[in-house]
């Protein structure tokens, strides 16, 4: 019976370390993808970026693929589609982004299922600032009420986000609310630093202050 007993609180605690060596793994991969996404969005020229998000996609369905049942890889693998369809080109490439964003729904969707908690709630921000980006039916799904539904889920998560800040301050700004839009996106700029994220945070900041400037010239 104790040698039972010693079997299994030996499983138990291999058990435990394994899959504390997953959860390690899968951030240290998550992280992995921020900063190659981060890199290429922030620090490489435009003519790069294609092929670069390209690579960074099969990466993240790797990563994603390795993970299952697990919101993280999911996000960021929906935010590098995200991003990858903005930067496609030529027609053949307009296609190829309308699937791209469809596919990083899909992702967003599911992660919520998941664990909509995950990294502060940006799937809820991430898909919402879909919603208000993408054409409406019949070509994609664009819904500026969904949009302002879910980047308000994303704020009450983390109201003191960057991103969370940024988005709806730029979804208010297309639609017209730029007294809103100006408050929220000065609320953006007083995010707290992200550990590990320094150059996100300083890109990010660069894309508030354009923003910023855009409002200023037409209020004048």
């Amino acid at each position: 019976m104790n040698i039972i007993k010693k079997s299994l609180s030996s499983l138990t605690l291999i058990s435990i370390l394994f899959a504390g060596n997953a959860f390690a793994g899968m951030d240290e991969d998550v992280f992995q993808l921020q900063k190659t996404w981060e890199k290429l969005k922030y620090q490489t020229p435009e003519a790069q970026q294609e092929k670069g998000f390209e690579d960074l996609l099969a990466q993240s369905q790797k990563v994603t693929t390795q993970y299952p049942g697990h919101a993280e890889p999911l996000i960021w693998e929906g935010i590098i589609e995200g991003t990858f369809a903005g930067v496609r080109n030529g027609i053949s490439g307009q296609f190829a982004a309308l699937s791209l964003v469809k596919s990083a729904k899909k992702s967003f969707d599911e992660a919520i299922k998941l664990n909509p908690n995950a990294l502060h709630g940006s799937a809820f921000t991430s898909l919402g600032s879909l919603y208000y980006q993408v054409p409406p039916w019949p070509i994609a799904f664009g819904d500026n009420d969904k949009a302002k539904e879910f980047l308000l889920k994303g704020l009450e998560q983390n109201p003191d986000g960057i991103d969370a800040n940024y988005f709806y301050g730029d979804y208010l700004f297309k639609r017209g609310d730029l007294a809103k839009a100006e408050q929220v996106l000065k609320k953006a700029l007083q995010a707290p630093p992200r550990e590990g994220r320094e150059g996100a945070d300083e890109g990010r900041k660069k894309e508030i202050n354009e923003l910023l400037k855009k409002i200023t010239e037409k209020k004048s």
